[in-house]
Parts: structure tokens; sequence; C-alpha cells
């Protein structure tokens, strides 16, 4: 790992001078954010400026914690004025992930994800990992740079959330990555983190979920209706996950003229990422891991086929599409 991590960091840094102003563009979560703030720090003193820009609206507890704990300064997509920069990077996503992203010409992409060959000028895919925090921990070690606590403390929460406390996906890589930050964060504010998953106000939809669920040979799924975030639906499919007798828990729901149907599996049967691609990549964006995925189809694109377009019909559409 060692000669290679620090020969990407070489051409890494090939891509940047003193004079650019960079813009990190992310979907918000712990793996983007993590990720952005070791990338911030890399460049440090390399480069003008760079600011971070989350495209979603951050609304999951655990993610304002990280952000409120850590101290992460991001500015909405829609407050940003393009213009003011002249390179941009990617962490965690690749341009094909959402609409939002074809706003702007990618200087560099770091991911964990299938790559999707957006052609720039750097890029680090490595579907593989676990976590793209693995992929931004050697960075920071190949470039000698001691983490700080918080550096370190977003770093290892992370690891331990894309991995799902190493029961999803994950390489030796990642655990070498984790078992360094182990050393630097502050295992107490990682835990503060994890412990803020649900809000008061979002019981309702769990209450929902459990009324609204069909079990169908080891598959349980459930439509929400509109939600007023779309991680509610991914932390109510990773809720029903928990029932001893389900393979797969496949959640829906509609927020922004959008279908959200968030996929978990056991990771021993079929990938959920090639199963969300195939069935919905036709119509929207889809794709995702082995045992975790999402896909996001315009309302639009469903309306002629959806009739009426109510929650029963969408979760029967749902449940024929993943027979």
């Amino acid at each position: 790992m060692k000669n290679s991590a620090i020969k990407k960091l070489e051409e890494l840094y090939k891509v940047f001078n003193e004079r650019d102003n960079i813009l990190i563009v992310v979907i918000a979560d712990p793996d983007s954010m993590a990720s952005a703030l070791a990338f911030k720090r890399l460049m440090w003193r390399r480069v003008a400026s760079i600011t971070i820009s989350n495209i979603n609206i951050v609304d999951r507890p655990d993610n304002i914690a990280m952000i409120r704990l850590l101290g992460i300064k991001m500015t909405h997509i829609n407050d940003i004025k393009p213009e003011c920069y002249n390179r941009f990077v990617t962490l965690d996503s690749q341009p094909g992930h959402n609409e939002f992203f074809s706003r702007f010409h990618f200087d560099v992409i770091i991911d964990h994800h299938p790559d999707t060959k957006y052609a720039n000028a750097f890029s680090d895919i490595r579907p593989l990992y676990g976590a793209t925090a693995s992929i931004m921990t050697e960075y920071v070690i190949a470039a000698k740079i001691k983490p700080s606590v918080k550096l370190a403390t977003a770093l290892f929460h992370s690891i331990k959330t894309d991995t799902c406390n190493f029961e999803r996906k994950a390489i030796v890589e990642d655990m070498k990555a984790f078992q360094y930050l182990f050393k630097f964060a502050n295992l107490q504010l990682a835990r503060k983190i994890e412990q803020s998953e649900i809000r008061l106000s979002q019981l309702k939809y769990y209450q929902k979920a459990l009324a609204a669920k069909v079990v169908h040979k080891s598959k349980l799924f459930c439509h929400l209706g509109p939600v007023e975030n779309p991680d509610i639906c991914v932390n109510i499919a990773d809720f029903f996950m928990k029932i001893e007798s389900v393979q797969w828990s496949i959640v829906s729901g509609t927020y922004n003229e959008r279908l959200i149907i968030i996929f978990r599996n056991d990771g021993i049967r079929k990938n959920a990422g090639t199963v969300s691609s195939n069935i919905f990549g036709n119509i929207g964006s889809a794709g995702g891991h082995k045992s975790a995925a999402r896909a996001e189809i315009p309302l639009a694109a469903i309306k002629s086929v959806i009739k009426p377009l109510n929650a029963g019909n969408i979760l029967n559409w749902i449940m024929k599409k993943v027979h």
C-alpha cells in the first residue's frame, strides 16, 4: 500500500497549484464529509482556498451531530457561486450518482463505488474498499500527516458506518486504516455521534412502516409515502434488517418529486447494487454495494406506468419489479 499511496498522492498534488480555489462537492454523509476533511488537510497551504459544498439537506440526527461535534463547515450548493472556483472535486461519489453533479466538470474523483468511467484529470476509484475514508486515510499516512483528533474521529466514524462495524463489505486495507485511526480518534466523541440516530419527530415514520410493511418470501417491503428526508427510508430499511427472518429490506418513499428506494440485504445472496441497477437503472439513478443500494426515480417517469400514482400502487409496482 505504502508505495502506491505515495505515488497516487504525488499525482494528486500535480493537479493543483497555489492559485487554485477548490470546491469539494459531496452528497453529505459520514464518508463524504470525513473524506472532504481529509482532502482539505492534504491541501492545506498548497492552494488558495477550499470550500466543501453539500448538494443534499443534512437531516439525519447522527450526521447533524457529526457536523456539530467535529466542527465541519459546509456551504449548501444553492449558496455557491461556481464562478468563484476553478477546480472541482467530488469524494465518495461520481458524476452519474446525482443530476446536480452535471453542473461541474470534476478535476478529481476519489470513491469506493463501482467505476462509472468519467473522464477527468485524476481519479482513484477502488470498488473493493468498504469506505472512501479508508482511501483518504492512506493518503494522510502517505503525506506523513498526523491527523488531528477531529479528523481521525471523522475518518474512524466513517469507516465504522460504511462497513457497518465491518459486517458489510470490507477488505484488509479498511481494517488497517481503522486500526491506524484508533490511536488518534476520540472514542467518546465517536460514540456520541453514533448514538444520535433518531429524532422524536421521526417516530411517526416507524409507526407507519410497522403498519404498512409487507413480507413476501423473506423480503420485507414498505412504502412510506412522502418523507421529510430520504435518510428516513435508510434508517427504517436498516431497522427492518434486524428481524431474524428478513433477508431483504426494501423501503421506499417520495421526496422532492422523486421515488427513493432503499435496498438492504444480508449480503449472502444476490448483490443489492446489481439488483437495483438492473431493475431501475434505465428509469433513474441506481446502484450500490452487495448489501446496500439505492434507486432514485423521477415521479414523472412512472406516472404513465402507475395509475393512479398512490402509495398502494407504488408498493405493488416495486414488489412486482423486485420479485
